[in-house]
């Protein structure tokens, strides 16, 4: 990878923790968990989800495909340009969620999110969902 690739990285993964540690500093320290397990908690849900039969197999397609977009060094919007560079990848990840959520529904979701229901919630609120966790619990 080029030295801008890794700036980009190192960069995004700074902004992430400082994030992390300003919840802890101001007392939020549930939001401080749930934030710092949101990486490793999507990439279960993605694992999980590419398993359960529930899910169309277009819309795991549509999953590996997001995957080999955002583990790709060339993006249409290159990861070092501050917000957009993320925002590219942000906009892609929520379209396969809101066409996984049409698709399959909530329900394959809830019961593969390994973390906090509030962050499900917020993410499936981001996904254009109808209802939220809340509402179904």
């Amino acid at each position: 990878m080029t030295s801008w690739v890794w700036i980009g990285l190192g960069a995004a993964l700074a902004l992430y923790s400082a994030f992390v540690m300003w919840l802890l500093v101001v007392g939020r320290r549930s939001d401080a968990r749930a934030w710092a397990g949101l990486i490793p908690d999507c990439i279960v849900l993605v694992r999980r989800l590419l398993a359960d039969p529930r899910v169309p197999q277009t819309r795991k397609l549509w999953i590996g495909a997001l995957l080999a977009y955002l583990a790709m060094p060339i993006d249409v919007i290159p990861d070092f340009v501050p917000v957009a560079g993320q925002l590219d990848d942000a906009i892609l990840v929520a379209v396969v969620l809101r066409s996984l959520v049409r698709a399959a529904g909530e329900v394959p979701l809830r019961e593969q999110w390994p973390g906090p229901h509030r962050t499900l919630n917020l993410i499936l609120r981001l996904a254009g969902s109808p209802r939220s966790v809340l509402d179904a619990h």
